[in-house]
Formats: C-alpha cells, structure tokens, sequence
C-alpha cells in the first residue's frame, strides 16, 4: 500500500494532468511562483498611502493616459491633418509607425528594466513622450509628424507598461484591483479620445488638430515630474547585490543584442505587412507577401537563436513559454484587444454612415462607444475579479457573453441606431473585462517574480501581434464585403430613380466626399440624392453585418481557450515582488532582527 507522502509525491510529479484536480494544479502553481522581496504584513504602517506609492501611482495613470491618447486622439482626425499640413500619400503611417513601434519596444523595455532596474527607463520614457510631443504639434508636414509618432509610440512602450510597474508593487491579492483602478484614468483617453479630438477640431479653429498634441504635451510634462519625484524602485545594485555579477558592464556585454535586432527588424517587417494589406496596397501586392513572409521568418530565426544561441542573457527566456497558463492567459489577452482594436476602426465607419447625420461631434460622441464599455469591463473585473474567484470561468463566461452581444449587433441597420450601440456597448464590457483578468494574470502566473518586466512586456508584443492579425481580418472582411455591397445595391437603386447609368460611378465616388461632391454629379436631384443615401446606408449595414457575425467564430474558438485558462484563486496572497524608496529592505530588516530576537529567546530556554 502507497504512504500519504508517496502520493503526494506521485501527484507532484506526473506527467498526466487529467488525473490532477484543479485544486491540486493551483497549490502547485503557488509552490512554483517566487522572487518576491516582501510579505505585505511586514510593510511599515501606511505604506499605501505614502506620498512615494500614491505618486508613482498617479504618475502611471497619467502615463497611461498619454500612452493610449497618443494613437486614440489622432487616429479619428487623420483627414483633417492631411488636409492641413498635406495633402500627402504617407500620412497613414501617422498611425502605422505608431502601432509597429510600441510592439517592437515592449519587449526589451521589460527585459532591460528587469535588469538595469526602471525608475530611468520610466522617466526617460517621459522625457521622450515631452518631445514627441512638441514635434507632433509644431510639425509642419506629413513626414514630420510621422517622425514624431515615432518618438511617442516609443515612450508609450514604457507608459503602457503598467501592469508590471504596479502590479510587483501591490499584494499578489491585490493586482486585479490595482489594475483595474489604472483603467478609471484611460476613460480620458480611449473612451473619450474621439469627442476630445472632434471637440479641438469643430470649436477651436484655431487650435485645431494641433490642440490634440499640446494638451499631450502638458500631461506628459506632468507625468514626468511625477515620474522623477516620486519612482524609486529597486535599482540595479538593488536587484542583482546577491548575484555573482554586479558589473553593469557584465550585463551590458552579455545582452542578447543578436536576438534583439532580430526581434525587432522580424517583428517590425511582419507587423507592417499586415498593416498594408487591404489599406496601402491590395493583400496579393509583392510589397504586403514579401513583409509578411520575411517577417515571419525573422522571427522564426529569432526564436531559434533565443533556443540554441549560447548567450547568457536572452532577449526573452523562451521558458516562459513553457508555462501553459501564462501563455493561455496571453493568447486571451490578445484575442480581448483585438476585438477593442477592430471595432474601434469598424464602429466609427458604421457610425459615420449609418447613424452620424453628418455631424462630425455626434460621430464623435457616438464612437467613444466601443472605448468606454472596454474600460468599463476593466475597471468592474479589477473590483469584482479576485471577490468572484475562478478566473477561469469568468473569463470563459465573459468571451461567451460578449461573443454573444456582439453576434447579435449584425441584426444593425439605419433605423435601430440606439439597439445597436446597446448590444456593442455590451459585448465590449464583457471582452474588456477579460482583459483586464488576462493583463494582471500576465504578470500574476510569472514563476520568477524578478522576471515580471519581460513577462508582462513579451505579453504585450504578443498581445500586439494578435491584435494585427484580427485587424487585418476584420478590416478585409469590412472592405471585401463593402466592395459587394455598394455596386450590387445602390446602383440598380439610383438607376431606378432616374439617375443616368454613366453618372452612378461618379456618385459612388462622390458620395465618400460629401454633399458638395454629390451635388456636382451630372443628373441628381434631391430625390435622387435621399433614396441612393438610403440605399448606400443599406449595402453599408450588410457589410457590417457580416463583420459582427464573423466575431462568433473568434469567440467561440477563445471559449474553447479558456479551459487552459488558470484559477488564481490559491495565487491571492500578500506577497509583493518590488517595494518603492527601500521599504521592502526595512521591513526585512525589521523582520530579520525579530527572527534573530526569537532565536536568542529559544536559545535561552533550552539552556535553562
């Protein structure tokens, strides 16, 4: 007959995890997680609420305003600042550069934080961000402002890298909620972004687009001062004082330069082939295969190199995929924000044309929709995730919900505008509250606290990567079915009016134009012009329809996902992997000389 501790043994080290209940999976889990440098019960006395941690946490919601309004301010004006400082061809990497810049720096931000420590890397990240900034709003061309979108989506890196920043500074217990309340800061950014940039653009002329990049200015030059006064994370003799190598020259020599440029180039070249096809240039051009396919292959070289290299300090320690939660926790966060990504390019356009009477402010205030019910989701799973427990099946219920929310938004035509928003607001509620569990579980189910940087940044590239693919798929699906839609509709519709047939290409041109366009079309009357809007609003919702029924297949796959989703129920104690300005080091000193007190007292008795 087996011993209790041959059991035990045997259930700790089997290879078959159908035979592992969940519990069991959970405490082994919490068995592996470790590098933390303090339990929350030996932190000094208002420690929280110390002008070192409520600044630093102030500094990051300010950030993460600046990181996400950066893209969410100029993404819906990019017409009115073409026209303006343009017209040019290339102003679509206004927001291209953007996208495939803060994915590329993710990653090694984490790692080279995790390393050399990350106060610097934060307060340089604003000082970039400042002229960013200034760049953007003084530009006086299209190549300009790119450059400038370049200089921000690099410091945006660190500004959205807040889910390690203040998830290894709160109790493990606690990451949902301190991630949860970051969220409240970006309804300023991401749910608000449009009305913002459409308010600058319709009520101050004078400012105009430019107002955009000057009010990013004065929050980043806050966020930095924040950033300088109050930041002081554990340094880089902080981190590595146990470690046989202290030299920042040891480090700096034996970093995984290689797979950095490898990294980047691959990811870079991949991520903006998938942002040309279907926009820049058809999906069958030389220009988007030969990018994704040299993309591609980078980064299989890259993952190679990572694996069989003999470096001594990797890029990213390939061992992180080895852990099957984190990367489950990884593939959801991703499939999350590509729903927030894509339809926050669909939502504005069925807007626009369905619902938006050509007032650009109702448009405006209409496409903060899909933004604010995301952080709405954030922020309720940040207060309710660790009270409901069994993250697993919260998220498992959210993708089911909100797939479902979302599905039924293809029921969208021209007359059920506010149903329509109801069932949108909805299923975005859901996805975001998925994300924000995906996010802290991110950094939550690293094994190694001290690699909390690169985990949470690789999720971020990674979370990137999925979000281009589905962009990619849903902006196809949107144009390929409008390409349908439009001719097969609306022209036997204004033939039948009384439109002469050589006059529909021009209308179809025109309509995209405005009313002036379409009053110059040879044969148009009013009668025309109302019953070919209607109909245009008709092929326009068909096209829509079918993008929303397409999000059932990507719901239904990332249900079928969440069963490798972990329970972080066992995960939620009071450990915290960084404390600010040394406290961890005091406590640990306070709790040092207790141990050492209680050992003279032991010894005392045993000699009595």
């Amino acid at each position: 007959m087996a011993t209790p501790e041959t059991t035990k043994a045997n259930v700790n080290h089997t290879e078959n995890a159908s035979t592992i209940n969940d519990s069991t999976l959970e405490h082994t889990l919490t068995q592996n997680i470790h590098g933390f440098e303090i339990d929350f019960a030996a932190l000094p006395k208002g420690y929280y609420y110390s002008r070192f941690f409520l600044g630093t946490f102030l500094a990051t919601g300010l950030a993460i305003i600046c990181g996400t309004a950066a893209f969410g301010f100029a993404a819906p004006i990019l017409g009115v600042i073409n026209a303006d400082i343009g017209p040019d061809a290339r102003y679509t990497w206004i927001s291209l550069v953007y996208n495939a810049v803060l994915a590329v720096f993710l990653s090694p931000v984490g790692r080279l934080s995790d390393i050399f420590g990350r106060r610097y890397f934060f307060v340089g990240g604003a000082v970039v961000a400042i002229i960013g900034s200034v760049v953007c709003a003084t530009a006086q061309d299209i190549p300009t402002l790119i450059g400038g979108n370049v200089l921000l989506a690099a410091a945006t890196a660190t500004q959205l890298s807040f889910h390690f920043v203040i998830g290894e500074l709160v109790p493990m217990k606690h990451r949902y909620f301190a991630i949860g309340m970051i969220y409240i800061f970006t309804y300023a950014s991401s749910g608000m972004g449009p009305a913002i940039s459409a308010s600058f653009v319709a009520n101050h002329p004078n400012v105009g687009w430019r107002g955009v990049y000057w009010l990013l200015f004065a929050l980043n030059v806050t966020a930095f001062i924040l950033w300088t006064a109050f930041y002081y994370p554990p340094s880089f003799s902080d981190k590595h004082k146990h470690d046989e190598n202290r030299s920042k020259v040891y480090w700096l020599k034996h970093f995984d330069w290689i797979g950095t440029f490898l990294f980047a180039s691959g990811f870079i070249v991949f991520l903006m082939g998938l942002s040309w096809g279907g926009s820049l240039y058809p999906w069958k051009s030389a220009a988007v295969i030969s990018a994704i396919i040299i993309g591609f292959v980078v980064l299989v070289a890259f993952v190679l190199w990572e694996i069989y290299a003999p470096i001594k300090e990797p890029l990213i320690p390939m061992h992180l995929f080895l852990n099957g939660r984190w990367v489950a926790a990884v593939v959801l966060l991703g499939s999350g924000a590509g729903v927030y990504y894509a339809f926050s390019i669909v939502w504005p356009a069925q807007a626009a044309v369905l619902y938006g009477n050509g007032d650009t402010i109702r448009v405006g205030y209409m496409s903060t929709i899909v933004g604010i019910s995301i952080i709405t989701g954030q922020v309720l799973a940040g207060i309710f995730a660790e009270r409901i427990g069994k993250t697993r099946y919260q998220c498992m219920a959210a993708f089911l919900i909100g797939g479902t929310f979302l599905g039924c938004a293809a029921v969208a035509n021209p007359d059920n505008g506010s149903t329509t928003m109801a069932l949108i607001f909805l299923g975005c509620m859901f996805i975001g509250w998925n994300e924000s569990i995906c996010l802290a579980n991110s950094t939550i189910l690293v094994e190694d606290q001290n690699e909390i940087g690169i985990a949470g940044g690789t999720a971020g590239s990674v979370r990137a990567a999925i979000c281009a693919v589905l962009v990619a798929i849903y902006s196809t699906i949107m144009t390929n079915r409008l390409e349908e839609t439009i001719p097969a509709q609306v022209s036997p519709v204004l033939i039948n009016a009384g439109l002469p047939a050589a006059s529909v290409p021009l209308y179809l041109q025109a309509i995209r134009l405005g009313a002036a366009a379409l009053a110059a079309v040879p044969g148009i009357t009013e009668q025309i012009m109302a019953v070919g809007y209607r109909a245009y609003q008709e092929a326009n919702a068909d096209a829509f329809r079918t993008v929303y029924l397409a999000t059932i297949a990507f719901s239904a796959a990332s249900v079928v996902l969440t069963w490798w989703a972990p329970n972080t129920d066992d995960l939620m104690t009071g450990k915290v992997a960084a404390t600010l300005n040394h406290e961890g080091q005091h406590g640990n000193t306070q709790e040092k000389h207790r141990e050492k007190k209680e050992e003279k007292l032991e010894e005392i008795h045993r000699r009595e």
